[in-house]
């Protein structure tokens, strides 16, 4: 009898570290050198922490609304430019979050959106320089659930607010008035579906629907283009930098991944105004 009582704790114990084992295995487990191999074909990764910088709450509020901010670090006597700014979920289902083109004369510095974050994961930016290198950053996300989170909007008012775009600029109170940095903010009416969300009434899987190119021009010059995944939360957010070339029009494109087409245009505001 007292060797039975003696065996029921130790085999609790065993149970417990059987249970707590694959868990652990999981978090030891590291997605990154395979997303380097399947997203940048291996190539060399450099340190980014002079370069990129990328800035996210350690822990999310909403796992479906998470907000991050890419930030260019290059000094101003860097003759190289950022090409182009990758957002890795490195444990999401589809951990490509978007790929950010930068206008070659928009000097683009500041990147800010909002993203869907499925399990406690690094996030890397890998910022690719006009002479070809790649420079990575990393930060950490405690966040859950993000991906099959249900849409904050119900089908009905998704769908009448499909397409809307709205722009807005925004003062910059550390420049003149007669300066030409610009901050803005695009928003696009878009579900986003990730296709990993239930739907309430039907018990059935909503089909993935997202925005997949969005590209943003003063006139016809390049500023920003996006070529965005299942994390970009509903209703794709992006506030940016840029420098005015002048133009009148502020002009936005965005794709989705059924083929629609959605494009509007704002007169550009003088500034100071």
């Amino acid at each position: 009898m007292i060797g039975h009582s003696l065996r029921l704790p130790l085999v609790a114990t065993l149970l417990g570290l059987a249970l707590a084992m694959p868990a652990r295995a999981d978090e030891a487990y590291d997605p990154w050198p395979g997303l380097v191999q399947d997203i940048f074909g291996n190539r060399p990764m450099n340190d980014g922490s002079e370069i990129i910088g990328i800035e996210m709450p350690y822990r999310a509020e909403d796992a479906a609304i998470v907000p991050v901010t890419l930030r260019t670090k290059l000094s101003p006597g860097d003759s190289r430019r950022v090409r182009a700014i990758t957002l890795v979920i490195d444990r999401n289902p589809a951990p490509m979050a978007a790929k950010f083109e930068l206008g070659p004369d928009a000097n683009v510095t500041e990147i800010s959106t909002r993203v869907r974050v499925n399990n406690y994961t690094d996030v890397h930016a890998v910022a690719e320089l006009s002479d070809g290198q790649l420079y990575v950053s990393k930060t950490y996300v405690k966040a859950s659930g993000g991906c099959s989170a249900p849409a904050g909007k119900n089908a009905e008012e998704a769908k009448n607010r499909l397409g809307q775009m709205r722009y807005r600029q925004f003062a910059r109170a550390d420049e003149a008035p007669a300066s030409r940095i610009r901050e803005a903010q695009i928003m696009v009416g878009h579900p986003n579906n990730s296709g990993l969300q239930m739907d309430q009434v039907t018990q059935l899987y909503i089909p993935a629907f997202f925005v997949n190119q969005l590209r943003l021009t003063q006139d016809d010059s390049p500023v920003l283009a996006m070529e965005g995944g299942i994390s970009i939360s509903e209703d794709p957010n992006l506030r940016f930098t840029y420098v005015s070339n002048g133009a009148k029009y502020f002009r936005a494109e965005a794709k989705d991944t059924d083929g629609h087409v959605f494009r509007s245009e704002w007169a550009i505001e003088k500034p100071g105004t």
